[in-house]
């Protein structure tokens, strides 16, 4: 007996091809860059919790542990414009693979270095690399993720990655250090750098700009000195005053190079840089919303990292593993933001998301001596679910907007206004915590200038020691209140700058 059988019709629509190796590359390709990504965005942070630690080795001041810090966030910022445009220029796939080598080379120096100098050269080395890989994982993704949904897709995980490398960077930090020595921190990145490298070879295209354009070598020693001046001003600027001649000089001087990069770039006829790209509103927009938004990260998780600690006395792995819910919800929070973006457009995802971290900052800023740990977890988590969302569609409206020619000077330009919010988050509310900070101890003979180093001498002190714990924690708490609401100022002026700059073209109910 036997049957003959006959396909049952399943309506075109419902058919799904099996995903082949082909189709699922992109995604490979996807998970080396934010590996590299990762790299350079957890060492920006990792090596603050080691930064006591350093100082007890290394036998350094608080400029050396400022210096050590900031010289990886100085070279790092002051050439990513150049990063990009060789990457355009010699192919991005090349850049991503020397930036990961100059980072490996800096890691092994700062691992092995023994004095402050050395260190503080081998953070730079570090930074100089991270400048090469930043924009040329942002710049691959575009090439690679060509269909506008899967796009948006990715660049919500990429996003995520970048504010996740932020936040998980105390806690692998704390890690390291509970159980290793300080070269620890410098020693992982070894490798994850390897890994990067060899899966980069395999999985990650040639790319680069279909247009042969001339390096622009003026414009860009301009663009590098202008960058370091204003980076330098900024990191500076809370040391020496904000309305001190010193740094009074040095933004001059650095607004003073960025107009002349500007005269450069508008005179040459293969600019690094078209100032075109600057007219676009909509690039202006999203380039705002991202300094906005990590200037209100940065400072917010400046303060908590020593309130955490100081103030509510844990230890600096107990201080990360409480970050990582904030962490989290940023995570979450990307990738619902690129879903988003893809249906309504970036205004209601870049308004919404900063409306929701100025809810967050203004909560914080509620906090008394008396807060808990609960009350700082939900003021962070609102904040970074914000940025998490605002922070996809701002990053997604930037590469919509550039051609592929210039997709690594784009992604360059994306990645440092973030740091140039991040510098300048830490610089405005660390420095509003601090007057205030001074202001609210009034007579009390403070015993050190940190809030940290005056709360250890305070405990040391016997007698009225207690009492005295008590106010310089009241002081800064009431300090990183008036910081975070200065925060809270800049992102609800964002979220005007969103509304009136990301209306819908053409009456669109889109973009």
């Amino acid at each position: 007996m036997s049957a003959t059988l006959t396909p049952v019709p399943v309506p075109a629509a419902t058919v799904t091809a099996p995903a082949t190796a082909s189709s699922r590359r992109p995604w490979y390709t996807l998970a080396v860059l934010c590996l590299s990504l990762l790299i350079t965005v957890v060492d920006a942070t990792i090596v603050n919790v080691a930064l006591p630690t350093l100082a007890r080795d290394l036998r350094t001041g608080t400029s050396g542990l400022q210096w050590i810090t900031d010289s990886y966030t100085l070279t790092f910022a002051a050439l990513l414009l150049l990063a990009g445009a060789i990457a355009d220029r010699f192919g991005r796939h090349r850049s991503l693979a020397i930036g990961l080598t100059v980072f490996a080379v800096g890691s092994l120096a700062a691992a092995l270095t023994r004095t402050t100098a050395e260190l503080i050269t081998a953070r730079a080395v570090m930074g100089t690399g991270a400048a090469f890989i930043m924009p040329a994982t942002l710049s691959i993704l575009t090439s690679v993720f060509t269909d506008p949904g899967e796009r948006a897709k990715a660049i919500g995980i990429w996003s995520a990655v970048s504010g996740l490398g932020v936040a998980i960077g105390p806690v692998v930090g704390g890690v390291l250090l509970a159980h290793f020595g300080w070269d620890a921190i410098f020693l992982v990145n070894l490798p994850l750098t390897v890994i990067a490298l060899a899966a980069g070879h395999w999985l990650v295209p040639a790319s680069r700009s279909p247009i042969a354009r001339r390096l622009d070598v003026v414009g860009a020693v301009a663009s590098v000195a202008a960058f370091t001046v204003l980076t330098w001003a900024l990191i500076a600027a809370p040391a020496s005053g904000w309305l001190s001649a010193a740094t009074v000089g040095r933004l001059a001087g650095a607004f003073a190079l960025l107009a002349a990069f500007t005269v450069i770039e508008a005179r040459s006829d293969h600019p690094m840089l078209p100032l075109s790209l600057l007219r676009n509103p909509r690039l202006a927009g999203a380039a705002i919303t991202l300094l906005t938004l990590f200037f209100a990260l940065s400072g917010a998780v400046f303060l908590t990292t020593q309130i955490y600690q100081v103030v509510l006395g844990y230890s600096p792995l107990a201080a990360g593993l409480r970050a990582l819910p904030p962490a989290v919800t940023l995570a979450i929070a990307a990738a619902a933001g690129a879903h988003l973006t893809k249906r309504a457009g970036a205004r209601v995802p870049v308004a919404g998301g900063l409306t929701l971290v100025t809810v967050g900052l203004g909560f914080f800023a509620t906090a008394t001596a008396a807060a808990s740990y609960a009350h700082y977890v939900i003021a962070m988590v609102l904040v970074s679910a914000g940025i998490g969302v605002a922070m996809a569609a701002a990053t997604t409206l930037t590469m919509e907007q550039l051609p592929p020619a210039l997709s690594g000077v784009g992604s360059a330009v994306n990645d440092a206004t973030r740091n140039m919010g991040s510098v300048l988050g830490v610089a405005v509310v660390g420095s509003v915590t601090a007057s205030v900070f001074a202001s609210r101890l009034g007579g009390r003979r403070v015993p050190a200038a940190s809030v940290g180093q005056a709360v250890a001498a305070a405990r040391q002190a016997g007698g009225h020691g207690a009492d005295l714990v008590h106010a310089i924690a009241g002081a800064f708490v009431t300090g990183a209140d008036y910081g975070v609401l200065a925060a809270a100022a800049i992102t609800l002026a964002g979220v005007a700058i969103a509304i009136v700059v990301l209306r819908p073209r053409g009456g669109s109910a889109r973009r």
